[in-house]
C-alpha cells in the first residue's frame, strides 16, 4: 500500500490527464489518499467530474479542497444517502439523487463565485442548484481525493474515507454546461 502511495505521489508532481487512470482504495483507512497539485491559487469556478463504484453505506469523501482560510471544501456523501458540497466552509446538501452501491456511476460538482451556485450530477441527471459561497477559492491549495482535509494537510478520519475504485477524474476552472456534464 505505501509503494502504491508513493507511486501515485510521485506522478501527481507533474501534470498529467486522468482519464482511464483507476485509484484503488482497497479498505476504510485514515492514511490512503491521492494528492493532486495545481499552481492555480485563485478560482471563481469549479467543476470536478469522476467516475466511482463502491459498496460504502456509511458516510464518505469523494473530493476534499482545501486552503488556509477554508479546510473544509468537499464533495461528501452523507450516510442517509443525501450528497453535500462545501465551499470556503458554506455547506449545501442535496436529496433525493439516485445513488446506488455497487454500481459504476458518474459525479459531477460545480460551484460557481458570481451567482454562489452549486450543483451535482449524479450519472448525468442534474440537482437542484444550492446557495454556497460567493467568494473565490484563494491561497494555497490543496486537492485530495479518498479523505476529508481537516485542516490544510491535516490528519484524515477513517470513518470518512471512501473506499472503491475512482477512475476518469477531471478538474476544469469554470462551470460546464448542462451539454457538456451529459457527454
Amino acid at each position: 500500500m505505501l509503494f502504491f502511495l508513493l507511486l501515485v505521489t510521485s506522478c501527481a508532481a507533474t501534470p498529467q490527464n486522468l482519464q482511464g487512470k483507476m485509484f484503488t482504495f482497497p479498505e476504510e483507512s485514515n492514511t490512503a489518499n491521492v494528492r493532486l497539485t495545481t499552481s492555480k491559487q485563485d478560482f471563481n469556478a469549479v467543476t470536478v467530474c469522476f467516475r466511482f463504484l463502491t459498496d460504502l453505506s456509511r458516510e464518505f469523501t469523494f473530493f476534499s479542497l482545501s486552503v488556509p482560510s477554508f479546510y473544509n471544501g468537499v464533495i461528501f456523501k452523507n450516510e442517509v444517502g443525501s450528497f453535500q458540497m462545501c465551499v470556503n466552509g458554506k455547506q449545501a446538501y442535496f436529496r433525493g439523487l439516485d445513488f446506488k452501491l455497487n454500481k459504476c456511476q458518474s459525479l459531477c460538482g460545480t460551484w460557481e463565485a458570481a451567482s454562489g451556485l452549486t450543483q451535482l450530477w449524479l450519472n448525468g441527471q442534474p440537482s437542484s442548484r444550492r446557495l454556497s459561497s460567493k467568494s473565490n477559492i484563494s491561497g494555497p491549495i490543496t486537492i485530495t481525493l479518498g479523505q476529508e482535509q481537516d485542516r490544510h494537510g491535516g490528519f484524515f478520519e477513517s470513518r470518512q474515507s471512501f473506499v472503491g475504485m475512482m477512475t476518469d477524474v477531471h478538474m476544469w476552472d469554470s462551470v460546464l454546461s448542462p451539454c457538456e456534464i451529459k457527454s
